[in-house]
């Protein structure tokens, strides 16, 4: 063909130019690729780069919903018969490459799967033996891990996790580096380095979706239904430990309605915002109830002298100066409260519910 051509991974990078000059040229026309991509496979179609009067195909390649790869060919006219013959070849022979690349990333899925298995039955040594050449490396270094939940919408085109698996797999392959990428149904778990070119991917694509939200225009679609947790750094023998910690982090980004949480920064935040649990804010209820029936007889304020006391370490008469009432009283109406809800304040476990059933309901 007189012209240049270029490939496109999965993300929609270029990853092969002819002549190397092209990569910058083919590099313009990311947009045009993705458009590409949202279609089924086979698609193409025509576009003009800017600042350059080449007439330019896009193809993509592969079989699946979602095509893996494309192609760009670009030249001065509208391609002969002998020219088209050969860019079909080309499209024919890079489809039939994607496909067993297919079945053999599905392959290295499995054994992915099953070191993941080992990692998080706690046999690191089982899970090297048979990572092997393909994820050892991956173990040698601190990694983190990810889990990902989605919940596609009906009648709306391609998943999240799909889209993250690519983010993940395209950065770390561009990067030279391992990955391990695990669907189980409607979730996907990320083993990969820390501080890595996938982690940093990973986290990228999350952060686009997650400013994508503010945006008042924005109509969202099944990204809306992506959550994404993260854990802290860790080897293999805490592999297991990492993974709680995302399915944490992943709970709490559920709850906040964020598409990324870091168990890190959950860990180094403060108790309080969890407390607006729906599963908390019932059970804070439910141990507070007596003592509120109990005040709305106008028989005593117990539920604001018992913050007051709890407030003040049990210190009775700063707690007492801080109500306005005798230490006595404020004693007694401690003892009415182990009465009435049958415990004892003496129970370091008992005081620390109580603190959390109150500052869970503070906002009422």
């Amino acid at each position: 063909v007189d012209g240049w051509a270029a490939l496109y991974d999965a993300s929609g990078a270029v990853v092969a130019a002819a002549p190397e000059w092209a990569g910058r040229r083919a590099a313009r026309l990311t947009a045009d690729v993705e458009r590409l991509r949202e279609r089924p496979a086979p698609a193409s179609s025509v576009v003009a780069a800017p600042d350059t009067e080449d007439r330019i195909e896009l193809h993509s390649l592969g079989t699946g919903r979602r095509p893996r790869a494309a192609l760009a060919v670009g030249t001065a006219s509208a391609p002969g018969t002998a020219e088209r013959y050969a860019v079909h070849s080309a499209i024919a022979l890079l489809t039939l490459t994607t496909e067993r690349s297919r079945s053999l990333h599905a392959a290295e899925q499995r054994v992915g799967a099953a070191v993941l298995r080992m990692l998080l039955a706690g046999e690191p040594d089982h899970a090297r033996a048979v990572a092997g050449d393909l994820y050892g490396g991956l173990l040698d270094a601190p990694f983190r891990l990810l889990v990902a939940e989605s919940a596609p919408r009906q009648g709306t085109d391609g998943d999240p996790l799909d889209a993250l698996a690519e983010a993940a797999e395209s950065a770390a392959a561009r990067s030279g580096e391992a990955v391990l990428v695990v669907p189980e149904r409607d979730r996907l778990v990320v083993l990969a380095t820390d501080g890595g070119a996938a982690v940093t991917a990973c986290t990228a694509y999350a952060s686009a979706l997650e400013a994508a939200r503010l945006v008042p225009e924005s109509k969202g679609g099944d990204d809306e239904a992506l959550v994404v947790g993260l854990s802290a750094p860790a080897g293999p023998i805490a592999a297991a430990s990492a993974y709680r910690q995302a399915e944490q982090a992943l709970s709490v980004a559920r709850r906040r309605g964020r598409v990324l949480v870091e168990h890190e920064h959950v860990a180094a935040g403060s108790v309080l915002p969890l407390l607006a649990d729906d599963a908390v804010r019932a059970f804070a209820d439910g141990l507070l109830r007596a003592l509120r029936d109990h005040d709305a007889t106008g028989r005593g304020d117990l539920v604001a002298s018992l913050r007051a006391w709890l407030s003040r370490h049990g210190q009775w008469d700063a707690a007492a100066a801080d109500l306005g009432v005798h230490r006595h009283t404020l004693r007694y109406r401690m003892r009415r409260v182990e009465e009435i809800l049958g415990r004892s304040l003496d129970d370091p476990d008992v005081r620390m519910e109580l603190w959390l059933a109150l500052k869970a309901t503070s906002g009422e």
